[in-house]
């Protein structure tokens, strides 16, 4: 904290240069990783945070990982965190999402002083902070995504806040003993090198921002925060103040197919929001629990929708905000409960069931239902693991079409060329392209799904969590619903969720749902 007053084009030139540090720390965790579901498909984050574990700046990635990144920040500020040390972690319930998103802390220091000793806590400014959905951590199955897993043992390996890297010096048993309980070891190993160089970009390009402007730089780091937060306060306030509620369901959470119930409520009172989802279903045996701070990313996220884009993405956004979920919930899970299915397919759930209730207090700004899914697509055998996550149809708005064929909600991802796919793996793409007449009917239409279909050209584990397969992308303002996906394997249909053990030459068709339209379609 200082005592600095910074105007509003300083704040502006500080800001875009603290966001442009935390794209770079993305760029080079792209180009210096293995893994194609990091290099091609970009599934990574990056965030820089101030030295009390508030986020500062984020590149513009994952939704899902950059609005739960500050449990991460906050369960290694447990850890007495010294300058030189990078934490690593993945625990759900330790400030992880899901077992393969794996993220590495790194405290950011300030030049030593002559008063006190480099290894002093107090010498941290900040902390560089970088999340990647690494393809396999071990588990029940290759991806470690397994449809049945029943706990969280079954989903992977379970790192809580661990130091990869003490006082400059890597841990040697540490990184021997990931290695040693994940599959395709040396792209893992690869992958965290990505990551720590990432983070080493971000440490040293604030410490050049740090030469440049001093202690106003630290300045700035407040005074960004307090911006967005007055920002997104005075947005809510021209929000109709009352409660809102809506409700939506989960097809079932891979160890049975019945519906799981989602409710909430959001009230705005002046220039706050509150959420509480106190009617959801308690958490299932399956894995589509979510932990609470993956509930509160998919919150974020739908209010962030509906408010100035234009508003500087950082913590400061959330704090009108606030998010109750009973503990042992679907939405605020106990150990031992599986999650894996919670961060990609209940996120999106979350993300809708927020729109919906959002849409009866500021109709206008909110659009149809998405796909509503990441149609996580997983291919595991010997010595290698294939993860796709397919884009669909997005809801139309008031003012335009929903595109078709993109990533919607809580996912930012690209694909997976056929070219580099085919490459990387023995898979063989049949079909891919647009799912033609599946987005829903209305003034504006919404967008259409995505047909993929590839053949597994050996021996191995195929696991699907998807959704929106019985239960369609609403429409709104009079507008149709979008088409259900489906999912097939060798012409047969298979449920939304399930894996299963497959022989070489076996084809896998995904249909992914439509957006659903907005207005009347006579119109």
């Amino acid at each position: 904290m200082t005592d600095h007053d910074i105007d509003a084009i300083e704040l502006e030139i500080l800001r875009n240069q603290l966001e442009s540090v935390a794209e770079e720390m993305g760029e080079v965790l792209v180009r210096g990783a293995f893994s194609p579901n990091i290099t091609e498909r970009r599934d990574c984050s990056t965030a820089l945070f101030d030295s009390e574990g508030r986020l500062v700046a984020q590149a513009e990635h994952i939704p899902v990982h950059l609005g739960a990144m500050p449990e991460a920040v906050d369960a290694v500020l447990d850890c007495d965190p010294r300058p030189g040390d990078v934490f690593v972690l993945n625990d759900p319930f330790a400030g992880g999402t899901h077992l393969p998103d794996v993220t590495l802390v790194s405290p950011i220091s300030e030049a030593p002083r002559a008063s006190a000793p480099r290894d002093r806590r107090d010498d941290i400014l900040g902390y560089a902070v970088s999340r990647a959905h690494h393809a396999d951590v071990g588990g029940m199955a290759p991806g470690s995504m397994p449809a049945g897993a029943r706990d969280i043992q079954q989903e992977g390996l379970r790192i809580p806040p661990t130091r990869l890297v003490a006082g400059g010096e890597r841990v040697d048993a540490v990184w021997d003993l990931l290695e040693a309980n994940v599959r395709n070891p040396a792209q893992r190993r690869a992958d965290l090198r990505a990551q720590l160089g990432a983070n080493e970009r971000g440490a040293e390009r604030v410490g050049e921002l740090l030469e440049d402007h001093g202690e106003r730089l630290l300045a700035a780091f407040d005074a960004v925060r307090d911006y967005s937060r007055e920002r997104v306060a005075a947005e809510l306030a021209d929000f109709p103040d009352g409660s809102y509620t809506a409700t939506d369901r989960l097809e079932g959470d891979g160890v049975t197919d019945a519906d799981i119930p989602i409710e909430v409520t959001v009230t705005v009172d002046g220039r706050e929001l509150a959420v509480d989802f106190s009617g959801t279903a308690p958490q299932v045996a399956g894995n589509v629990n979510a932990p609470l701070s993956v509930a509160k990313s998919a919150v974020y996220f739908a209010v962030r929708s509906v408010t100035d884009p234009d508003v500087p993405p950082n913590g400061g956004c959330y704090d009108p905000i606030s998010v109750h979920a009973p503990a042992g919930s679907l939405l605020n899970p106990e150990l031992p409960a599986a999650v894996v299915g919670g961060n990609v397919e209940t996120s999106q759930r979350v993300a809708d069931v927020v729109f919906r209730a959002l849409a009866e207090a500021v109709p206008d700004r909110v659009p149809a239902a998405g796909q509503g899914t990441m149609n996580n697509l997983v291919v595991g055998g010997s010595g290698f693991s294939y993860y796709e996550t397919i884009g669909g149809g997005m809801g139309a708005s008031r003012d335009a079409d929903g595109p078709s064929g993109v990533q919607v909600g809580m996912t930012n991802t690209l694909n997976t060329p056929v070219e580099a796919l085919e490459v990387a793996y023995p898979l063989r793409v049949e079909q891919y392209g647009l799912r033609g007449g599946s987005g829903g009917a209305g003034r504006h239409r919404g967008g259409d799904g995505i047909v993929r279909e590839l053949t597994i050209e050996t021996d191995a584990t195929v696991s699907l969590l998807t959704e929106r397969r019985r239960t369609a992308p609403w429409g709104l303002a009079g507008g149709l619903d979008g088409a259900c996906g489906t999912n097939a394997i060798d012409g047969e249909a298979v449920p939304a969720k399930v894996t299963r053990e497959v022989e070489a030459g076996t084809t896998v068709r995904i249909e992914t749902p439509g957006g659903g339209g907005y207005g009347d379609p006579d119109e």
